[in-house]
């Protein structure tokens, strides 16, 4: 079968490799009929999450229909629809059992102690080859599997595999409540999809920070307050817009990859702090391999999280699901104690929002399409990836269209 395949950092190609089978009694193999290009996979090719595996298959968002179960798989049978969760988890140790399906002690082939398991990700994470495929074989299928309704589309159900999970998930990160003001740093497609989580979470008013125009044009259509860090200073204009007091919560939807301001007050004030980010650059990616504008690391790694604690109120709470790798040790402990602030990050326990996400576009609570920008064949991925790194604007979300 073809796939996207890692080979080192700004190396990745559609190559043929076998075709998965089912190793364990709990698998389960889906022909793949959507996948989706993420910014954790840009993490992988930029080199700013290391120890990725040569050969290993990219992607951790996939819907497809279930091709063969293993003797231990109850509840599904070839030709049933399904959407994969991004994070695997066996569904019985204690960990699961209490929902946290990404830190599972099962799951990841390193150990109890390896931490999250998910599709295509570096060694520390398995490794599990990936989605961006014709095939795959799903470890701990009762889990790692979730129905999709016949009224829930596949474009629609993609959606749920990891992004709207993982915004929803920052947002009770964020502890968001009836009448809060959020800020969500990053108006990418888990920004975007942060946003639709937080209001209907019961947040009273939404801000949303970035620097492409059309991102926020978007977060402008779902009655966000927008903030473009390229002209104002984000954090004087969100303390500004709230009466000096700061918002009750933040979701810092960017992480590691953050870019600093390339004009505007906010760039002057960052300019004293290049040889500090330029220090954090290095510690994040130090095997970057950038290809003139291509696979470039964000070169403010920092930002986002001192934002958020800069522009958050006293005692309130700052949710952390943009990535950051292991090692990376910079953050404003000093000025978060001193202000009691709680911050809370991780690994989206996938399993436990997947069901009820996917009952709310059932129901049309939520239309995940109007987040699609782009549909690609596979064929085509690499250029995708291409693009898409380069933070070319309308790129917000690239679906696969593995196969019909």
């Amino acid at each position: 079968m073809k796939a996207v395949v890692w080979h080192g950092v700004g190396d990745i190609r559609i190559d043929e490799v076998p075709d998965p089978k089912i190793l364990e009694p709990s698998d389960a193999i889906v022909r793949i009929t959507r996948s989706a290009i993420c910014g954790t996979d840009l993490h992988l090719v930029r080199g700013t999450m290391p120890g990725m595996q040569p050969g290993t298959i990219l992607g951790h968002e996939a819907v497809g229909v279930v091709e063969e179960v293993g003797p231990a798989v109850r509840g599904f049978s070839p030709g049933d629809r399904v959407v994969v969760t991004s994070t695997i988890g066996c569904g019985t140790c204690s960990y699961c059992r209490a929902g946290y399906f990404a830190q599972c002690d099962t799951a990841n082939p390193n150990g109890p102690s390896a931490g999250t398991s998910f599709f295509g990700g570096p060694e520390t994470t398995g490794p599990v080859d990936g989605l961006q495929a014709e095939y795959a074989r799903i470890p701990f299928a009762m889990t790692t599997l979730v129905r999709v309704p016949d009224v829930v589309s596949d474009d629609q159900a993609i959606l749920v595999s990891d992004i709207f999970p993982t915004a929803w998930f920052g947002a009770r990160l964020a502890e968001v409540g009836q009448g809060d003001s959020v800020l969500v740093l990053g108006a990418g497609v888990v920004g975007q999809f942060a946003i639709a989580s937080a209001k209907r979470q019961g947040a009273g008013r939404v801000f949303v920070v970035d620097g492409l125009p059309s991102r926020l044009d978007k977060a402008r259509a779902q009655n966000a307050e927008t903030v473009d860090f390229n002209r104002e200073d984000p954090v004087a204009v969100v303390r500004e817009l709230t009466g000096g007091i700061g918002v009750d919560r933040v979701i810092d939807a960017v992480g590691v990859d953050a870019q600093r301001p390339s004009g505007g007050p906010a760039a002057e004030q960052l300019a004293q702090q290049a040889e500090q980010f330029g220090q954090e650059q290095a510690q994040a990616a130090p095997e970057a391999s950038p290809s003139g504008e291509q696979w470039v690391p964000g070169n403010a790694p920092s930002l986002a999280v001192r934002w958020a604690v800069e522009a958050v109120a006293k005692a309130g709470t700052i949710g952390v699901i943009g990535v950051y790798p292991p090692g990376f040790d910079r953050f404003p402990l000093g000025d978060a104690m001193n202000r009691n602030l709680t911050i809370k990050l991780g690994n989206c326990n996938h399993r436990r929002y997947v069901p009820r996400l996917l009952g709310m576009v059932a129901s049309g609570a939520v239309d995940p399409l109007a987040f699609i920008t782009q549909h690609e064949e596979p064929a085509n991925a690499i250029e995708a990836y291409e693009t898409f790194d380069r933070r070319e604007e309308g790129w917000l979300k690239t679906v696969l269209d593995v196969s019909a």
